[in-house]
């Protein structure tokens, strides 16, 4: 076969695919070209999943009938700066697009229409079919506003069938348009958005003000109203690089990372640089398969960051990746150590979710059955564990049951104790969880997860100062482990002498335990080794020196901590709540559980039918 120059057809179609690979590709390039037209609403409308009908409608300044001839070609632009020497500057681009791919790539694997108006002039179409041009024509302007664009593509990919036969359900198209709309929105509060699917409405985001509350109160509207009480807002800036955005809390989480958000310039991106930050961030506070919820911007000087390394722009490399890095780390970690002992508020949710009565359906014969308690069983006892479908007699029920509980002595409690954020004790149920009573709430900690986040902080602060006291064995502690186990052990014999457990290899898979560290007190030796043999074959060398040291805390924080089972006096519960509300990021242990949960007076009360 001898070489030959493809067709212009084929090669606009081939560029085409690398540009717009699906659908939503083809509605977030248009959507960039109306926000850097200066659109204040865009309307958008699709049907069939994008691949019938792709129509977005903006305000913006619109295009004049020359303009529009230009804009079916590939590569013309007018976003794309020019230096001193009358040359492209691609080292200071400013606007979302800039090559001029996206209106003619469309345009070569559909019917497109673009109308346009400008403020000044009348409005005028110019259509494409497949990659043949026509000539621009008045037209009647129905646009989002006086003046602006509307773009309309029908029959995405009908000159490709090979590319269709790679498109999902309309239904998933359709969800990844949404999704796509949805980043786009986010970076641009002052901006309303309209998205319909066949006439439904699926997105409809009002403009907001400009500032930090605006911008929350577009986020909360994509990503929940749960989202609001739970951010965490930040802004930090060093040199030319500034970071901020909304961050939450810990307990916060979710199963994947879909809801993590990360805009360079106002551009939203897929970074590993910028996930990995993240999560080093909230290393210290979730479980490895959860996930925290972010929204992220980063501003920088738009020398100091190439766009141009993906053909969809969902890329970019930065001049220095690690300052950056750097600086989100911190303003993630500064954040969360504001907001203290904070837990989510959707944690109090769930819970109330879960003591909601579910009023079982009756068999046939109850009318003729009376219940009657089991042995040993009080009917208090029995009537607290049926369906509670109102409020009478819950406080009977309650006192027959308190017995259940150890109730704290209150004697000598000072005036204002129910005013401290977590209260006061009243009693510890199961030997595993306090209940505290604030002004308005109810508070139930779990102890052990509360005291092992409260040991973790007070080791990592040691380890920052110099490293913990140990206390000396008196009788070393022999551990027989597997070879390869006593191995790995052995391999970090310095990382663990730094946290306070000095060990040394006894031959033959024996490690023997001289000293511990004395936060710890009494505990499990044998158990603990084998644990942070565990932990350190799971992290391998992967990890640096840090965040093995932070898994290393966590575990000995884990065999240091009151164990659930044992009985606390009301002094030391109390104890406990004050250094909760004195310690950062006591609302959850090192595993991302929430350490308490807080239910209001007023939900109560809804609960149990007294409102």
């Amino acid at each position: 076969m001898t070489i030959r120059r493809l067709s212009e057809g084929t090669i606009n179609r081939i560029a085409a695919g690398e540009v717009v690979e699906r659908p939503a590709a083809a509605v977030k390039e248009l959507v960039e070209n109306a926000l850097d037209a200066g659109a204040k609403r865009i309307e958008l409308a699709i049907a069939g999943g994008g691949l019938a009908l792709i129509r977005v409608a903006d305000d913006g300044k619109g295009m004049s009938p020359e303009e529009l001839q230009l804009a079916i070609l590939r590569h013309a632009t007018s976003k794309l700066p020019v230096d001193g020497d009358g040359n492209d500057d691609l080292s200071e681009i400013a606007t979302l697009g800039f090559r001029g791919e996206a209106i003619p790539s469309i345009a070569a694997v559909s019917r497109l229409t673009l109308d346009s108006r400008t403020a000044a002039g009348d409005a005028w179409r110019i259509a494409v079919d497949a990659g043949a041009n026509g000539e621009p024509e008045p037209v009647a302007f129905l646009g989002a506003g006086r003046h602006g664009t509307r773009v309309e593509a029908r029959e995405l990919f009908f000159a490709t069938p090979a590319r269709l036969k790679f498109m999902k359900s309309p239904r998933t198209e359709a969800q990844a348009i949404a999704d796509a709309v949805k980043r786009l929105a986010m970076a641009a509060p002052e901006t309303a958005f309209l998205l319909e699917d066949e006439g439904r409405r699926i997105i409809d985001l009002p403009a907001e003000r400009p500032g930090p509350d605006g911008w929350l109160a577009r986020i909360a509207g994509i990503l929940g109203p749960a989202f609001r009480p739970n951010a965490l807002a930040f802004d930090i800036s060093k040199a030319e690089a500034r970071v901020f955005g909304f961050a939450g809390v810990p307990t916060f989480n979710r199963g994947n990372a879909q809801q993590q958000y990360l805009f360079v310039n106002g551009r939203a991106v897929k970074d590993r640089l910028l996930t990995g930050a993240v999560r080093g961030a909230y290393a210290d506070f979730l479980a490895h398969d959860r996930h925290p919820v972010v929204v992220i911007f980063v501003e920088t000087a738009p020398a100091d960051v190439d766009v141009n390394v993906h053909p969809a722009k969902a890329e970019v490399r930065f001049r220095d990746s690690q300052g950056v890095r750097g600086l989100i780390v911190n303003a993630l970690r500064q954040t969360l150590e504001r907001a203290g002992h904070r837990a989510a508020t959707t944690v109090a949710a769930g819970a109330l979710d879960l003591l909601r009565p579910q009023v079982a359906p009756q068999p046939s014969f109850a009318q003729f059955y009376e219940p009657r308690p089991p042995a040993g069983m009080s009917e208090a006892a029995m009537a607290w564990s049926a369906p509670v479908v109102g409020g009478a007699g819950l406080a009977e029920i309650v006192r027959d049951f308190a017995p259940a509980a150890r109730v704290a002595d209150a004697s000598a409690e000072a005036p204002e104790a129910r005013r401290y954020p977590l209260g006061v004790a009243r009693g510890q149920v199961h030997n595993t969880y306090v209940v505290a009573e604030t002004e308005d709430s109810l508070v139930i900690v779990d102890q052990h997860a509360a005291h092992e986040r409260l040991v973790y902080e007070r080791m990592k602060k040691a380890l920052a100062s110099g490293g913990p006291a140990r206390q000396m064995l008196l009788v070393p502690e022999i551990v027989e482990l597997d070879a390869a186990a006593a191995e790995r052990i052995i391999q970090h014999t310095d990382d663990l002498a730094a946290l306070g457990l000095v060990l040394e290899d006894f031959g033959d898979g024996a490690i023997a335990v001289r000293e511990t560290p004395a936060l710890l007190g009494e505990t499990d030796v044998q158990g603990l080794v084998r644990d942070l043999a565990d932990d350190i074959a799971e992290h391998g060398q992967a990890f640096g020196l840090k965040e093995r040291l932070d898994a290393i805390c966590g575990t000995m924080a884990c065999h240091g901590s009151v164990r659930a089972g044992r009985r606390l006096t009301a002094d030391e519960m109390n104890a406990l709540l004050r250094e909760m509300e004195a310690t950062p990021h006591s609302g959850q242990c090192n595993h991302g559980r929430p350490t308490y949960v807080e239910l209001k007076l007023s939900d109560i009360e809804r609960l149990v039918g007294r409102r």
